[in-house]
């Protein structure tokens, strides 16, 4: 974590480290910063289409499904712009099951 934190010191618009500094506080359980580097991202950097997946878990995680499903549509009409199938599809995916769309038939 130091070690990001001294990287982003001198790259600060580098959205590799603010997604890295997002997933680390994520898996530290530490929201409050996770929320503040994964927003940083979408309005800074809107084109890097990885930030939404986890925003929008992270969201779930904490019972905020009308807000994940917001930010999975964002990622998707990203995902779709960049051309990106794999991140759109695994948006579509959490999208589906944070909306009920992906039931299965017994």
């Amino acid at each position: 974590m130091t070690k990001l934190l001294a990287f982003l010191t001198t790259e600060p618009n580098d959205p590799f480290i603010l997604y890295a500094l997002a997933t680390e506080y994520n898996t530290l359980n530490d929201t409050e910063q996770a929320f503040y580097y994964y927003l940083k991202l979408v309005e800074e950097h809107p084109g890097y289409v990885g930030t939404y997946y986890h925003l929008g878990k992270l969201y779930e995680k904490h019972q905020q499904s009308e807000k994940a499903i917001e930010i999975y549509q964002l990622g998707m009409e990203n995902a779709r712009q960049k051309g990106n199938r794999h991140a759109f599809s695994e948006l579509q995916g959490a999208y589906n099951h944070a909306t009920g769309l992906d039931y299965e038939d017994d």
